[in-house]
């Protein structure tokens, strides 16, 4: 049995045996040896034939031991009972076959090949009752570890008020976790589902099926990918917090306007790209993205669009075109996607990517584009500032050199002299020399700013100015 469980591709991958005779001998009292390892397991195996076994002062064999403080232990307790009669067995192992046989289900075996696939079944049996080998999709598989304590009451309650105020749901103010999750079908066999720990424990990435739920967030100056990367988080947590913490991301970064309110006092805020286009980009990754997958969404700002990469693909049966075509709502987590629609981050009719569509089209900027790139799912959308396009003299090859929104904003700046502390205001930075080499550096290099005294670069009166070809570029740029 033992060289079996350590041959087989499935069973050694989850499980290691200890067997008491294959411990060295060592100056330590056996029995201490084995009811230890008893406490340790997780699953004991128990196989019975005819012989009792050598006992020990009160006539206790070590088998009976173990059994007796596996049960003890609570383990799961696995029994395997060679067929014979009972006229053949030792009087003391019958009592033991009856006592098991009281508590706990048993089964019978008559050679070798049938014990090791009763005991091959049992195994697959607990893997997929304790949620490590998934039968269920991921999200109402049980999450292995988790327990109520790890379930933050304030993300319950914060829950309840929401999804109340939005959406009139059932339940009251003051239910409990427990509740809360039979209700939403966020239990499974009475144990926490991994989406339950997405939504509503304090660190979900603690446990090892969930590491990669997580959200990357960059922001290039330009128009690639390019290191080191000027801006970038990464963003855990709930799934909740993780759709607000990447959007603020965003919407920090973008272009905007402010224009007093003729309804309220707050000021009207009006972003390139419209707020609720980036809110359902972002959540709808985070909703239906493939959690057994290794990669995490990505989200990207570049200076002339914004992408969101999803792990996973389209659900069968549905194609790239539909999206932009009246569609029905199908879920790739549906036990997670049930509360974000009752917090009102998402909706249940399939409206998300026409909704996408039709915001771009009011903003006056392209429609999002859909692509599957492999094992991702990717969504575009051109941000509504077309990149100012420089020609750049290197090595006399004519070129183009894409400019950030804070690199014009540099060049306007530098029509009269100006020193790096003013320049590093526009950007938001606070590094001077990340700020030289991602910002500066290029302007320089393309003849568009130079210094007012190269020969001391690091001088403390040192300022910069727009060039000749500086002034044309901004004048076409102006013209356009």
């Amino acid at each position: 049995m033992r060289d079996f469980i350590t041959s087989d591709p499935l069973c050694r991958r989850y499980f290691d045996v200890f067997l008491f005779e294959d411990i060295p001998a060592r100056d330590r009292n056996p029995d201490s040896v084995y009811l230890e390892e008893v406490k340790n397991c997780d699953v004991y195996v128990c196989l019975l034939g005819n012989e009792y076994g050598s006992v020990d002062a009160q006539g206790v064999s070590s088998t009976e031991r173990e059994f007796c403080e596996a049960t003890k232990q609570g383990k799961t307790r696995l029994l395997f009972i060679k067929n014979s009669s009972d006229q053949e067995r030792d009087r003391r192992t019958v009592k033991l076959i009856e006592k098991a046989g009281g508590e706990m289900i048993r089964r019978r075996f008559s050679n070798v090949a049938e014990l090791i696939a009763q005991v091959y079944a049992a195994f697959v049996q607990y893997l997929e009752d304790e949620g490590i080998l998934q039968t269920v999709p991921f999200d109402a598989a049980v999450c292995r570890g988790a327990t109520f304590s790890d379930i933050d009451e304030t993300y319950v309650d914060n829950f309840l008020e929401t999804a109340r105020a939005e959406r009139k749901f059932p339940l009251p103010q003051n239910t409990s976790a427990k509740k809360l999750f039979t209700h939403l079908n966020l239990l499974t066999n009475d144990k926490i589902s991994h989406a339950a720990v997405l939504l509503f424990c304090r660190k979900p990435q603690k446990f090892r099926s969930l590491i990669c739920a997580e959200v990357k967030c960059m922001h290039f100056h330009g128009t690639e990918v390019h290191k080191p990367i000027p801006s970038y988080q990464i963003y855990k947590g709930t799934l909740f917090e993780q759709v607000d913490e990447a959007v603020d991301f965003v919407l920090g970064k973008l272009d905007r306007s402010v224009t007093p309110s003729k309804t309220d006092i707050a000021s009207d805020v009006a972003y390139e790209i419209p707020k609720m286009v980036i809110r359902e980009a972002i959540v709808n990754a985070i909703a239906h993205r493939d959690y057994t997958s290794n990669a995490g969404v990505q989200v990207m700002l570049f200076a002339d669009r914004f992408e969101v990469w999803n792990p996973g693909a389209l659900p069968s049966g549905m194609t790239l075109k539909s999206l932009r075509i009246a569609h029905s709502s199908v879920p790739h987590n549906p036990l997670i996607s049930e509360p974000l629609f009752w917090a009102r981050y998402i909706e249940r009719a399939g409206t998300g990517t026409l909704d996408m569509i039709e915001l771009c089209r009011k903003a006056g900027i392209p429609e999002p584009e859909f692509e599957q790139r492999g094992g991702q799912f990717v969504l575009t959308i051109r941000r509504k500032k077309i990149l100012a396009q420089v020609e750049a003299q290197e090595d006399h090859v004519g070129t183009k050199l894409a400019l950030s929104r804070h690199q014009v904003e540099i060049l306007h700046k530098c029509q009269a002299d100006s020193s790096i502390t003013a320049l590093m205001e526009i950007a938001g930075r606070t590094d001077r020399t990340k700020f030289r080499n991602q910002v500066l550096n290029p302007l320089i290099k393309a003849k568009l700013i130079e210094m007012t005294i190269p020969d001391k670069p690091r001088s403390s009166k040192q300022k910069y100015r727009l060039t000749q070809k500086g002034r044309e570029g901004l004048k076409k740029e102006e013209k356009k």
